[in-house]
């Protein structure tokens, strides 16, 4: 049975459909799954594993590498705040008592606030405390998303892949590289069959 719901696995199919390795969509596939949770439950990183035709090994290695990918339960909200030195120097040490995080390159608007991977623009201690609140109090639901939600809106024009035309190419690539390597074979029988 399924962990992710039926649109989280058409979405993803789609995704697999715009690369030409399926293992290529992987982060992409992440994202989907992460969306669904608000992080990588193993049931979500085997299906992706599936889905990639890779590891569930590789899927946890890769996830577990990136910062916006989770694989513990985190909550609602994310919030990170810079620690690079133009925010250190515009007042971010004492944003440090709520949070902790690296650069999030946002360095004219110092010191730099993100929530859900969103930026929230320069923060004092006391407008930090105040976002919080907000946060809490859910005021804040119409801009900053719940953890997990990378993207609003999907996609509708663009890069799309037609998933009969992407199965017959990389069925004639496959044969192709077959072919070559058959050929490589022989040629190599045939060169060693000389006398000394």
């Amino acid at each position: 049975m399924s962990h992710l719901r039926p649109e989280i696995t058409e979405q993803a199919r789609a995704l697999v459909a715009l690369y030409p390795h399926p293992r290529s969509a992987l982060i992409p596939l992440c994202h989907l799954a992460q969306e669904q949770d608000g992080w990588l439950r193993p049931e979500a990183i085997e299906e992706l594993a599936e889905l990639c035709g890779t590891t569930a090994a590789e899927v946890q290695g890769t996830a577990s590498f990136y910062d916006m990918l989770h694989t513990e339960p985190v909550g609602t909200y994310v919030v990170a705040v810079c620690t690079n030195i133009a925010c250190m120097l515009d007042g971010a040490l004492e944003l440090l008592v709520h949070a902790e995080s690296e650069c999030l390159a946002d360095c004219d608007r110092t010191p730099c606030v993100q929530v859900n991977h969103r930026f929230v623009g320069a923060q004092t201690a006391e407008s930090f405390d105040a976002l919080l609140d907000d946060l809490r109090a859910g005021r804040l639901a119409d801009t900053i998303p719940p953890h997990g939600t990378l993207v609003r809106v999907r996609r509708s024009v663009g890069l799309q892949a037609d998933r009969a035309a992407v199965a017959a190419e990389r069925a004639a690539m496959a044969e192709a590289e077959a072919v070559r390597a058959s050929q490589g074979s022989n040629a190599g029988a045939s060169a060693g069959g000389g006398t000394a």
